[in-house]
């Protein structure tokens, strides 16, 4: 491997970083009062309110427009065809600039890899198909999200109740998904239901992807989920009745979508992976700066040895991290088996940052404890990471599956 990072990938992160400190920041400061708060941020219903949206959005075509949002997206989609290891940089980079989440530039300026822009997952869609739609989501105009979990299946994905039934030309689709990024807002959906019963109880397929409007007959959001710390969420609950969806719109062949699926899953852990060590990043930056100012007993707290060695565990996780991030992309752009190599930088990558940030929080004292620093933010943004897009302990047992299967190479 050759660690340089190639000039044009430095010159589009740097591209990037004025982007966002020349347009998005200006946009956010002249909007201050509006996204300060979650009460300002959400309406009564949990959901972002027309002004927010209506931010968002401009962002999204902005970022289109200078050519970020599709970037990393693949060619054969219209994208930039950016390799992953370009993609693991440009997010690291991101986010040790602009720290924890901020409602105009995360999942906005770069899309998450399966829920908007250019999805891997649109390579299974019929090109014919994913031309009527295609300018509409690489412009930011319109976006997505991809229903995979459910209220009884989420790390069990062949526990999956939602059904879809052949008739004639067209599948009908019932069911309920849960948990589902950008289900309140999206134009379209990508959803995932069981077709063949008997090959999804043996855990041997039995379950299609679906392309289809959120304004088809029968798809609804009746609500979202607020988490951890926020008063709404970009995050909701999708029912199903009876929704009737061409042929025409299935991605992939019949009964293999999961494959179809983790195609998109797997992008987005790596891309997870990378937007985490680039948080730790951020906040240790925070924690350095602060303790070379902060005093006690007369001197900077950055003399003191117990702040020092947590200054440097902070270090050591972030290298360890950001060298595996680096290694797994290598393979993926190699294509080279990288199932186990993703599930272990997902797990290890999520788990690093809540360790930095609980010791740079306690770096800073009560001062962590304020929401002027966003440490505390960072913190709770961090806690729920080792959950989505399959928690620690799926990532675990992934990986162990592998090793037993004869995948030991390290």
């Amino acid at each position: 491997m050759d660690f340089t990072i190639p000039e044009e990938w430095v010159a589009f992160g740097d591209a990037l970083i004025r982007f966002i400190d020349r347009e998005v920041v200006p946009l956010e400061q002249k909007h201050r009062a509006l996204l300060a708060s979650d009460r300002t941020v959400f309406g009564e219903d949990g959901r972002y309110v027309p002004e927010v949206l209506a931010l968002r959005r401009k962002v999204r075509m902005m970022s289109a427009e200078n050519g970020f949002y599709t970037a990393l997206s693949a060619e054969q989609l219209g994208g930039g065809g950016l390799p992953a290891q370009a993609a693991v940089y440009i997010q690291d980079r991101l986010n040790a600039h602009i720290g924890p989440t901020r409602h105009l530039v995360h999942t906005v300026v770069l899309p998450s890899p399966f829920t908007n822009g250019l999805s891997p997952v649109l390579r299974h869609l019929d090109p014919k198909v994913l031309k009527r739609y295609q300018d509409g989501i690489a412009s930011g105009d319109k976006t997505l999200c991809f229903g995979l979990s459910e209220p009884d299946a989420g790390s069990d994905v062949f526990g999956m109740k939602t059904r879809a039934v052949r008739d004639g030309d067209d599948w009908v689709i019932t069911g309920t998904k849960q948990w589902i990024t950008n289900a309140p807002y999206a134009d379209y959906a990508m959803v995932f239901a069981v077709t063949e019963e008997s090959k999804a109880k043996e855990g041997r397929g039995g379950i299609t992807g679906f392309f289809l409007p959120t304004t088809t007959p029968g798809f609804s959001v009746p609500s979202v989920i607020p988490t951890m710390g926020h008063l709404g969420a970009e995050i909701g609950i999708v029912t199903l009745d009876k929704v009737r969806v061409p042929d025409s719109h299935r991605l992939g062949p019949v009964d293999r979508g999961l494959s179809v699926a983790l195609d998109g899953v797997n992008a987005g852990r790596l891309s997870m992976a990378a937007s985490c060590t680039g948080l730790a990043r951020w906040a240790l930056d925070q924690a350095l700066a602060y303790s070379k100012t902060r005093k006690t007993f007369g001197k900077p707290i950055a003399e003191h040895q117990a702040v020092q060695i947590m200054l440097a565990e902070c270090a050591m996780d972030i290298y360890a991290c950001k060298s595996m991030i680096r290694h797994c992309a290598w393979l993926v752009d190699e294509k080279q088996p990288a199932t186990k190599e993703v599930s272990i930088v997902k797990a290890s990558a999520t788990e690093m940052l809540c360790r930095v940030m609980d010791r740079c929080i306690q770096i800073h004292g009560g001062m962590g404890l304020t929401n002027e620093l966003r440490l505390e933010e960072g913190y709770r943004f961090a806690r729920t990471m080792r959950i989505p897009d399959g928690t620690s302990e799926i990532q675990r047992r992934t990986i162990a599956r592998r090793l037993l299967d004869g995948d030991t190479a390290l």
